[in-house]
């Protein structure tokens, strides 16, 4: 493809030069070319490497720059789970209106199918990488999963919806502890104390962040934290809620209202309820986050926390794209959530009307 002094006993490629540089092989060309889209830092280190190697590259090799792929790999961690779906279709949209296609990889949540995928994207020569989940929502950010991502971004960008520390892949990430106010705020305001949390595992970043937005706005509110609201980590799903909200009535612990950590989760927590005879918002509001098609079909309808998934997917592409083409991306993108209000959530009962009837 194109030719240089060798390395290792191989001909020298576009490719090498841009590993080396810590750059992908688009910027590469890009210098090559004399496209004035490149930062100087970057330019001088590629134009040293150039001159090292008496690097020499032909004529397909200097068009590189234009021969893309127009293709975004994503990677979610359970598209089962509406929250994904509906990010996935919003990148989906975002990334047509761009002219570019995406290819969806499931990876369940494991490490190891995570990585394999990682690879087989980058074999791919997908443009970028958008992961949702999985191994970036973790609190500690794994270390080998670190380096193998550091082998594959200086050639293809990659997005994250959490954070990978020790990378320099772009985040676009939900606010989660504004999340917990809107949610808190809102039952507050509605007269409730005895607010419950069900659902998640706390070495997830954002489960943790709202664990302790949650812990924060009760001392702020003057209201006594109690560890038997809180239900120990579980997961994600409504099975797993459902057992969780099961145990807490059965040992006579008694909310005025439940967040649940997803919609997934809140119709676990609602079968619950209402199998033990309460009644949903009069005995127990319920609450939760992501506001996907879920809310709607529950009856009552659900009080959740939406993103809207249209921008979302976009700012995601968005900060794909933009880091495809050279151009300036924060690193750091916020998502603002906002609240949608529905019949789930109601006034605390009082102290007279704990008992059911």
């Amino acid at each position: 493809m194109d030719s240089g002094r060798s390395v290792e006993g191989k001909n020298l490629t576009i490719y090498d030069i841009a590993k080396e540089a810590g750059v992908s092989a688009a910027t590469v060309s890009r210098v090559l070319t004399n496209n004035a889209n490149v930062r100087p830092e970057k330019k001088e280190r590629i134009l040293k490497l150039i001159e090292k190697y008496n690097f020499k590259p032909n004529a397909m090799a200097r068009g590189l720059s234009d021969t893309k792929s127009k293709i975004i790999g994503i990677i979610a961690a359970d598209v089962r789970n509406p929250f994904y779906s509906q990010v996935f279709v919003a990148c989906e949209q975002a990334a047509r209106k761009r002219g570019y296609t995406v290819l969806l990889c499931n990876s369940l949540g494991e490490r190891e199918l995570e990585m394999e995928q990682l690879e087989m994207l980058h074999e791919q020569r997908v443009d970028a990488m958008i992961q949702l989940g999985g191994r970036v929502d973790d609190l500690a950010s794994d270390i080998e999963y670190v380096e193998h991502v550091n082998k594959l971004i200086n050639t293809v960008p990659m997005v994250v919806t959490g954070k990978l520390e020790g990378t320099q892949c772009y985040q676009v990430r939900i606010d989660a502890m504004k999340a917990m106010e809107l949610l808190m705020e809102h039952l507050i305001s509605l007269g409730h104390e005895k607010i419950a949390l069900i659902g998640g595992r706390r070495n997830v970043l954002s489960t943790y962040e709202k664990f302790l937005r949650y812990k924060q706005i009760l001392v702020k509110n003057q209201i006594p934290y109690r560890e038997e609201m809180v239900a120990p980590d579980g997961s994600y799903d409504d099975l797993t809620a459902y057992e969780q909200m099961n145990n807490m009535l059965e040992q006579e612990i008694l909310p005025t209202a439940v967040i649940a950590i997803n919609d997934f989760s809140a119709s676990g927590i609602m079968r619950s309820i209402l199998e033990h005879g309460y009644r949903i918002p009069q005995d127990i509001s319920l609450v939760s986050y992501d506001n996907t098609y879920i809310t709607e079909l529950l009856m009552p309808k659900l009080t959740s926390v939406d993103y809207n998934y249209e921008k979302f997917g976009e700012m995601l592409v968005d900060s794909a794209i933009s880091a495809v083409e050279g151009k300036e991306v924060q690193l750091l993108r916020m998502v603002e959530p906002t609240l949608v209000v529905r019949e789930s959530s109601g006034k605390a009962r009082t102290e007279t009307s704990d008992k059911k009837e």
